[in-house]
């Protein structure tokens, strides 16, 4: 079967992938080359939601952050490239009594809902200086957390593509099935004439710092995602901005998040700034992921929204919409398809 790819960032790059491995002659469509728009961000941090509340958000998330280690070790192996991938763990200071309390909730759902697959735990005894102050002198420490590096991945995500017989256009027509994974700009198209908007973009901006924790693992504290890659750097982010002039432009915003970053992690403090970065993150109007038949459109489909977590819903998201292409059916949260959007 045919399948047309709209699209190479994260989302257009795990479709593709999908496909490739079930056989699908693919053509993926890359007007701004592999890895445009908020797919080359620098941050990288794959951290699940808090595990109780549960929904199939949720679900999904924790099923796709679990199968990550083995999809990015195939992508590696199949394309020869390094997606910068490590399931380093994450800690986050709890803040005082009544949050400790819910911490120490929130490890009983962990228990229920992530079984065996990952720990989510409240403890003091840290043996690293790598941790944000704790008010309570107590931290919440997890196993499910990991670290990717976006534009590698990317990068890696293309090239196992290719080597199963895809090939990488700037531009083509339509043949096949069409997936549109086409970032914000996309969702601001498809809101055209429509009586809501369909989806939006929201500014991030984030850094990379010159400091080598390798094999720390990521922080979440007052906000702020602190990243350690293996390459030597350190990312700190993110903005959040709806209200925006210059998309690719970083501006005082972010020389604040660094000074705050410096100030919650004094070895990041004479860490320099190695590069700045913003760029525009595609938001659904439901804020989950954008997965399944383009309503109306026979043989179009959708996958956009990925926001702040598309490369952890990535190696899921990839598979299902590989399912419903190609098979006709998949087990997609209905929250997640258009309809709930459109």
């Amino acid at each position: 079967m045919d399948v047309t790819v709209r699209g190479a960032g994260i989302f257009g790059l795990s479709v593709a992938w999908a496909c490739v491995r079930r056989g699908a002659r693919v053509r993926i469509v890359a007007p701004g080359g592999i890895g445009d728009g908020a797919s080359g961000g620098v941050l990288g941090a794959l951290a699940p939601h808090i595990p109780d509340g549960w929904n199939e958000k949720k679900q999904f998330q924790f099923e796709s952050l679990a199968m990550a280690e083995r999809f990015w070790a195939e992508v590696s192996e199949r394309g020869g490239a390094d997606p910068g991938y490590a399931r380093t763990g994450r800690l986050q200071p709890v803040a005082g009594a009544g949050a400790l309390d819910l911490a120490f909730a929130r490890a009983e759902a962990a228990r229920q809902n992530w079984g065996d697959d990952a720990i989510w735990e409240v403890t003091r005894n840290l043996d690293t200086d790598w941790a944000p102050p704790s008010p309570s002198g107590w931290w919440v420490r997890d196993t499910l957390s990991a670290r990717i590096m976006p534009r590698r991945a990317c990068t890696a995500l293309a090239a196992a593509c290719v080597a199963g017989g895809a090939v990488v256009v700037p531009e083509a027509g339509d043949r096949g099935a069409v997936v549109w994974a086409t970032g914000w700009r996309g969702l601001i198209e498809m809101s055209e004439g429509r009586p809501r908007a369909v989806g939006t973009g929201v500014k991030g901006q984030a850094a990379l710092l010159r400091l080598d924790r390798a094999l720390a693992p990521q922080l979440f504290a007052d906000g702020l995602h602190i990243v350690p890659h293996g390459d030597g750097t350190v990312a700190v982010g993110s903005t959040s901005e709806r209200d925006f002039e210059a998309p690719n432009r970083t501006d005082d915003q972010l020389d604040a998040l660094i000074g705050k970053a410096r100030a919650l992690v004094p070895a990041l403090g004479n860490a320099p700034v190695v590069e700045r970065w913003a760029g525009i993150r595609p938001r659904a109007r439901t804020r989950a992921p954008m997965l399944g038949a383009w309503p109306g459109r026979t043989g179009h489909y959708i996958a956009n929204g990925g926001f702040k977590i598309g490369f952890g819903m990535a190696p899921k998201a990839g598979a299902v919409m590989a399912d419903l292409v190609l098979d006709g059916q998949a087990d997609i949260p209905e929250g997640f398809r258009p309809e709930a959007s459109f």
